[in-house]
């Protein structure tokens, strides 16, 4: 019931945007647990020019991985995601957000526990800090969720890009078991309800 509350929520239509213009690109951060997962979905969305995995939200400068997973910095893990606002825009950025985590588990997503794995929206300007609020009280008015959103929408500071061997964690990694079966069920999800959306690349596979 679920899937099927989000899938007509979030019903996309594509003919608003033309890919014939020069790019407009824009940065959004966010962090829906673990970043390896939110880095392969939106490596698949149509529009999106880079991902990279990192950090913000804390108070330590340049921490590292084993820093943060202390849990005692304050940073989130969290994806820096440009993209072209000719292709997609940030609402559509925020459905595949809400659709591929749990926005409604304080601290934690599945096994990962820890603020460090908190949900949380890092807005860069009024137009993204409008849109977050929006589609948050939009999925608590439908009742999308069997609890209430706890997605914090904070102001975006600063951005720490994480080690190397976190960057194309999936793509690098398939085999691995965290990959196949945490990380692969998030991207056939996102397959699913954004078919429309997928990267050209793969609607020819």
């Amino acid at each position: 019931m679920k899937n099927i509350l989000l899938i007509c929520l979030f019903a996309l239509s594509i003919s608003g945007f033309s890919q014939n213009k020069k790019p407009d690109l824009e940065t959004i951060t966010l962090g829906g647990g673990c970043y390896w997962c939110v880095e392969a979905v939106y490596e698949n969305l149509d529009g999106v020019k880079s991902v990279v995995s990192g950090f913000s939200g804390g108070n330590v400068a340049n921490p590292t991985y084993e820093e943060v997973c202390t849990g005692e910095t304050g940073h989130a893990e969290v994806v820096q995601i440009t993209y072209d606002k000719n292709v997609t825009d940030i609402n559509e950025i925020f459905k595949v957000f809400f659709t591929v985590h749990d926005p409604t588990t304080l601290n934690r997503q599945g096994a990962d526990v820890g603020t460090q794995y908190r949900s949380v929206i890092f807005y860069k300007n009024a137009e993204q800090k409008k849109a977050a609020e929006s589609i948050i009280a939009e999925l608590n008015k439908a009742k999308v969720y069997n609890n209430p959103v706890v997605t914090k929408i904070e102001p975006f500071k600063v951005f720490y890009k994480a080690e190397d061997y976190h960057q194309n964690y999936y793509a690098n990694n398939k085999n691995q078991p965290y990959c196949r079966m945490v990380i692969q069920p998030k991207i056939e999800k996102f397959e699913k309800v954004f078919k429309d959306k997928l990267k050209k690349k793969q609607n020819n596979s």
